[in-house]
């Protein structure tokens, strides 16, 4: 098989992973292709790399190819999320500021309620709080809005900026925002720093969000199919490899070194071991399910994930949620992931759709093969979103 140089864009985060050991552990070699991994100093620089032909691949926000279809995010070039590469992954945290105030009013930081967070962030924000996200169309901003409007920071006036992840501490300690939603390990290195605490995970939100796809543009995937499944195996391998627990030490790493992340691999194996430090107290959480990349068919592309980021999209910008739903439902390419990882082993769900939030206990059901066992998957407010057919 003649190998193939392929140029990939990634941003320096540890849900980057499977791409970065796709390339390190030789997976991409596997399948004939030598991945060039390309860092990014930002979303938008990554969308125009992918957008513009720059590159082939991303790891891309996944609301990103979702904006672009609905023409909301100022370019329209179509894309195709074809694997999800991570589930969850992100934090919200608060400035030293709004830390005392919380302890003040007795709020327990137990990283885990997002109504009694909600309640008490409310309740000590004075003058209203600026938020700061990697970017407008993101998971970071979909979870903050959400759960903004259904607690009592419904009443409390929000502002959310653009701030690049690694200057969130930064940002904090100059007031420019108040909070933070981003990925690992910008959260934890904003703790290092004494810039801020820590007040929730992501999946206290929702408990089961796709935070990074595997984008390519859709006239790519048409015309290079046999390059497309052969990326896709070697990046489903990198995460399956990831999905074992013996592989932390060496994925930590790897990240760690300066071609990548840059940053300590103690921080770095906070988020894989889900066990955080959050204060500059030492007080440590656990978080369950912080970060999936392999379990439970976390890389499968449901359509359902994408119909929801478009509904609460339509929602705020006056677009039809019907319409919405289904120009999202062909981003998320279930089909190319089932045609592509046929014979390797994933697991194939019998069905492309389901309904989001309605899991409390892991849960059984069909595939292809058998069996597949869904983790949790729950919305902090309880409510469950029925993608439109």
């Amino acid at each position: 098989m003649r190998t193939v140089t392929l140029p990939v864009a990634y941003v320096p985060l540890v849900d980057a992973a499977p791409l970065i050991v796709a390339r390190e552990l030789g997976f991409d070699e596997a399948e004939g292709l030598c991945l060039d991994l390309r860092a990014a100093p930002s979303w938008s620089s990554l969308r125009d790399m992918l957008a513009f032909g720059h590159v082939d691949a991303a790891h891309l926000l996944s609301p990103i190819p979702i904006a672009m279809a609905l023409r909301l995010s100022g370019m329209s070039t179509p894309l195709s999320a074809v694997s999800v590469l991570s589930l969850n992954g992100n934090v919200i945290g608060i400035s030293r500021v709004l830390e005392e105030r919380l302890r003040a009013l007795g709020h327990r930081f137990d990283f885990s309620d997002a109504q009694a967070a909600g309640s008490a962030l409310s309740r000590a924000a004075k003058d209203g709080l600026v938020f700061g996200v990697p970017f407008p169309f993101s998971m970071h901003a979909e979870l903050l809005r959400y759960w903004i409007a259904a607690s009592d920071l419904a009443s409390t006036p929000v502002e959310i900026r653009t701030v690049p992840p690694p200057l969130m501490a930064q940002a904090l300690v100059a007031g420019e925002i108040d909070a933070f939603c981003v990925g690992e390990p910008w959260g934890s290195v904003a703790v290092d720093d004494r810039a801020g605490a820590l007040l929730l995970p992501g999946n206290a939100i929702w408990s089961c969000s796709p935070e990074k796809v595997l984008a390519v543009r859709t006239e790519w995937a048409d015309t290079e199919p046999h390059l497309l499944g052969r990326l896709m195996r070697a990046v489903w391998r990198a995460g399956r490899w990831l999905g074992n627990a013996e592989s932390r030490a060496t994925t930590s790493e790897m990240l760690s070194r300066k071609s990548y992340l840059d940053v300590p691999a103690e921080l770095i194996d906070r988020s894989l071991a889900r066990r955080f430090l959050i204060s500059s107290r030492g007080e440590q959480r656990h978080v369950p399910e912080f970060l999936e990349f392999h379990s439970g068919a976390a890389s499968f592309p449901w359509r359902s994930q994408a119909k929801w980021i478009a509904h609460q999209m339509a929602l705020r910008n006056g677009l039809d949620p019907h319409m919405a739903q289904a120009l999202a439902a062909r981003v998320f390419r279930s089909d190319l992931y089932r045609n592509a990882l046929q014979g390797t082993g994933a697991e194939l769900p019998g069905a492309s759709e389901k309904v989001e939030g309605a899991l409390a206990e892991p849960t059984a059901v069909a595939t292809e093969r058998g069996n597949l066992i869904l983790p949790p998957n729950q919305f902090f407010d309880g409510r469950i979103f029925e993608p439109n057919t």
